[in-house]
């Protein structure tokens, strides 16, 4: 965060205030030499950042095929040296830019995901599991709480949040906590995705790419990301807020 002397109007009264505000900066991923994308992102977990956009834009399939993955803090640049997973001179022109904050990039349209293999029906949760997940979670962020400038991602179980992570675009959140469990090892089967912004189809694509069973979201969702969820088979909870949701998608999980 950056402090900035601002002017504070309240109840007809002008005061000079010092206050915080959230940091930006543009991030260039090179991939095998070439420029593959910059992202507009929070500087904090580079790394989760960059290994989570990978395997969610469908470039990534292991950690394995990670070589190398150097941050250049000074040029913010990250290079990375990565084999195959199918990777090709066409991916570049394969770009679906998403409706996030930063104007974010996805390598694959997702609606193509919608041919994927439905998930299976095993996973429940009860409506107290999510409150109690969501009130933890929305009062987590120091950063939100002092700049209201950051959206919030969390991977959790039924009991407890696993791995937390800001950034100012809810896109670049989710990435982060999803390359994090990656470089931890941390499963995603039987896991529940929490953010703080709306759902929309490119955030679908994500959790089905992780094969997450639940999404859960203070924000409301697109129609496309409900007719993803509901083909796809995936419990998709929106408006969460005090004891109040709303369930779009797969209310079998939720007992």
């Amino acid at each position: 965060m950056e402090s900035f002397e601002t002017v504070f109007f309240r109840d007809n009264v002008r005061e000079a205030v010092v206050l915080p505000v959230s940091e930006e900066v543009p991030l260039t991923i090179d991939l095998n030499g070439s420029e593959l994308a910059t992202l507009l992102c929070s500087p904090a977990h580079i790394r989760n950042l960059v290994t989570g956009f990978l395997y969610t834009s469908g470039l990534l399939q292991r950690m394995e095929s990670i070589r190398s993955l150097i941050v250049d803090r000074e040029h913010w640049k990250v290079l990375v040296e990565m084999q195959g997973d199918g990777l090709g001179e066409s991916v570049v022109f394969k770009r679906v830019y998403t409706s996030g904050c930063g104007k974010g990039v996805l390598f694959h349209n997702p609606i193509d995901l919608i041919g994927w293999f439905r998930l299976d029906d095993d996973f429940r949760a009860s409506e107290k599991d999510i409150f109690n997940l969501m009130k933890t979670f929305q009062k987590q962020s120091q950063e939100h709480t002092l700049t209201r400038g950051v959206h919030s991602a969390a991977l959790a179980s039924t009991d407890e949040i696993l791995i937390f992570r800001d950034d100012i675009g809810r896109h670049n959140a989710i990435d982060k906590v999803i390359g994090e469990a990656l470089d931890a090892g941390v499963g995603f089967l039987g896991k529940i995705l929490l953010t703080s912004g709306r759902i929309s189809s490119e955030i679908l694509s994500k959790v089905l790419r992780c094969r997450m069973p639940v999404v859960v979201a203070a924000g409301a969702p697109t129609n496309q990301a409900v007719k993803i969820a509901r083909q796809m088979n995936i419990t998709l909870l929106g408006r969460v807020r005090g004891s109040r949701m709303i369930v779009y998608s797969g209310d079998e999980r939720i007992r």
